[in-house]
Parts: structure tokens; sequence; C-alpha cells
């Protein structure tokens, strides 16, 4: 005795290699597929047809199946209301609860798709009545409060992942920009300061994601030309980030060391810690900017041009100065905030932040990654982006050239 339900594919299938993927999960999960109907897109712009039924042994076997082609973007053809459960308590989902992707998802509620809001990997979705129209949004598990109303299993659920259309040109094509090593090319450079020049122009949301490296490498005064000249629009980054760069504008130094001559001066070592007590005395950045005592750098600049910044702590801080976020949980939702809002994301020598705002972007964010470690370039190009260039560089070397070509 098997079950069986049918499945349909559509759009630049075999392209993006869809298709296959489809055909493997099936096997692969011991099922068995037929292929009904099949109709080839002839043209530049045609998408293709794939109508095919899915058998399995059990009914548990076959929705296991059909969770996995849902995330290709394979819908069923006989699509039913998504199921809602109510939260039991507060922080606690019911059981099956469906685990979004990253991806365009659309839930059907009461007949009607509906498309999420706020799109987010690895969280639950809930539907909210409370309006004249239902709205589904997703929501982190500790965020859940009993009585909310929360899809589960994979009914009336249609995952869009992103294509590879027969057209796609540029570096930011469907995974087409890949991992550039050596020095960072014109090319490249003049494709980002592009990217970044039509953000602008559209009032949109460029996010930096800084790490330390980039005062110590020199790249700092490029970093603060770009948002002083307002080509970044918020800036993501941790405790230590923040205290170099108040350190390099209080000391001339970066970890004790002068970042022109390369030299350690005399009591160097503490310079960082005795910029933290600094900035701690005069009751964080904001009051040290406005008394003078600091007065250039990418912090310097934030300030100065009502720029956000989320500096997100964590348990290797010293310190840490009083903007830092602490509270592990806030610091997420605020990243979370910024996440949402960005149109391109700049990653910035720095895997662990990186990664936290790349868990909270859709899979449609541009972003670019640069690190001299390949491994950390491979590692967050693979979290999902569907538009993304890596470069494997000097981030000391790729900031001047960024800001040459934006300011020349």
């Amino acid at each position: 005795m098997t079950v069986s339900r049918t499945v349909e594919l559509e759009g630049h299938i075999i392209d993006s290699g869809m298709m296959g993927t489809c055909f493997g999960v099936v096997m692969d999960m011991g099922g068995e597929f037929e292929v009904e109907e099949f109709e080839v897109g002839r043209t530049k712009h045609a998408e293709t047809y794939c109508r095919m039924r899915v058998t399995a042994d059990t009914e548990e076997d076959l929705r296991a199946i059909l969770h996995e082609l849902n995330q290709q973007g394979a819908t069923v053809t006989d699509p039913r209301d998504a199921t809602l459960e109510a939260a039991p308590e507060d922080g606690v989902v019911p059981v099956d609860f469906y685990s979004t992707t990253n991806h365009p998802t659309v839930v059907r509620v009461d007949g009607e798709w509906l498309p999420v809001e706020d799109v987010e990997m690895d969280c639950a979705l809930v539907v909210d009545r409370s309006g004249e129209t239902p709205r589904v949004h997703t929501t982190v598990l500790n965020a859940i409060e009993a009585g909310d109303l929360v899809v589960t299993g994979d009914t009336g659920i249609r995952v869009d992942p992103p294509e590879r259309p027969r057209n796609g040109t540029g570096s930011f094509g469907f995974m087409q920009g890949g991992v550039s090593s050596e020095r960072p090319s014109a090319s490249l450079i003049e494709e980002i300061a592009d990217e970044m020049r039509a953000v602008n122009e559209d009032d949109g949301t460029v996010l930096a994601v800084c790490g330390p490296a980039i005062v110590h490498s020199g790249g700092r005064n490029a970093l603060a030309d770009l948002v002083r000249t307002g080509y970044v629009d918020a800036l993501s980054a941790g405790n230590g980030f923040a205290v170099h760069d108040l350190e390099r504008d209080l000391y001339g130094t970066s970890l004790g060391v002068d970042t022109e001559s390369l030299e350690h001066p005399r009591k160097g070592h503490k310079h960082h810690i005795y910029t933290i007590s600094e900035i701690v005395r005069l009751g964080g950045i904001e009051a040290a900017v406005s008394e003078g005592v600091v007065s250039e750098g990418v912090m310097f600049e934030c300030l100065e041009n009502d720029i956000p910044y989320v500096l997100a702590g964590s348990i290797r801080d010293d310190g840490p100065l009083p903007d830092t976020i602490t509270d592990a949980i806030e610091a997420q939702d605020a990243i979370r905030e910024q996440a949402q809002d960005a149109d391109l994301v700049l990653m910035l020598s720095t895997l662990l932040h990186s990664v936290a705002v790349g868990n909270c972007l859709p899979s449609t964010t541009k972003t670019v990654c640069v690190d001299i470690n390949p491994a950390t370039v491979t590692q967050l190009l693979d979290r999902g982006s569907a538009q993304a260039i890596g470069l494997v560089t000097d981030i000391g070397t790729f900031l001047p050239m960024l800001r040459d070509e934006l300011l020349e």
C-alpha cells in the first residue's frame, strides 16, 4: 500500500538545477516519481513547467519528501489552507511547527496566498488576525507568545527560491559572484561601487558589518570617508571594532601598535584598556564626540552624520563600552532590525558578526564579503544568499580602492 501526491515545478527549473535537485530528493528519501506533464520553455524568457506524482510507502515518508520538495520551490497541485495551531505558552511552539527558509514565502490563509513579512531563516510563521486582513510574519522562537497562531506542517506554504535566469549577467547575478582571490580587481570594485551608488540614489540602505582588522590594516580612514559621504547608511560591529577605532583617534595605535609606523610605543599595550576607561568616564561615545575628545574615525562619523550603529557584545569583550549591547537577545533583535532594512550588506573582515547578520537576511539581499581568509569568505557565501560577491584580500587594500572608486 503506497500514498502519493502531485506536485508542480515552474520557472527556470532546468537552468537553476531545481528540477534535478527535486528528482534527487525524491529518490534519496526512498520515494518514487512519475513525470505526468513537462513543457520546456523555448525562448530566453519562457519558463519551464513540470508536474509529477510523488509516491512513498507511508504517509509519514511522503510528508518528509514533500517538506524537502517545498524547500526547493515545488508546490502541491491541490493547495489547502495552512494548518494553524495556538502556541501553548510563551517561548514554546507547537510540535511540527514550520521552520522557515530565508527565501520569499507565501502562506495560504482563508483561501488567499499571503506574503510572509520579514523573511528570515530558522523562525516560526505566525498568522496575525488582529487587523482587517490577516498577516503572516516570521517570529524567532523566544519571541513566541502563548496563543500565537503558528503555522504547522507543510500544507498551504509556497517557497520561492531564487532562480538562475537564462540572461543572467554581472557579478551579482544568481550565484555568479563566486570568490575572487588575490588583490581585488578593478572590475569587481566598479561593480560594487555601481551597486552602492544605485542603492544611494534609490534612498536604500547599505549596511557595513565591520571587524577590528579594518583598523589594524589601515582601512579605517577609507571607511570613515564612506560613512561621511553617505555611502554607508548603517553599521554593525562588536565592542572590539569600536574600541580599536577610538584608540586610533586617542593614541594613534590599534592594540598598542602604531598603524602608521608599525612601532610599539611605550605602554602601547595599555592603550586598549585606557581607551575603554576614558570613554566610560565620559559616559559613552556620543559624549566623547560632543566634548571633542573623539574627533575623527568611523564612530565619530557615525555620530556626526546620524548613522545608526549596533555594537553587539560577547563574552570576550574588555570593558565593554557603554554603547555595547551586552544582552544577547537584545543584540539579536537590534541586528535583525538592521538586516531587514538593508538593501546591500558589506561583510568586512569579521566572521562572527557577519554570520549573525547573515542569519537574519533574506536570500534576495545582495552581499559583499571581504576577508583575508578564504574559508571565511566561502562559509559566509554558503549561508544562503543568491546574490553575493566574495573577495579574498586584505581589507586595508579593498576599502581605499572602493573609496577612491566612489569618491573620485
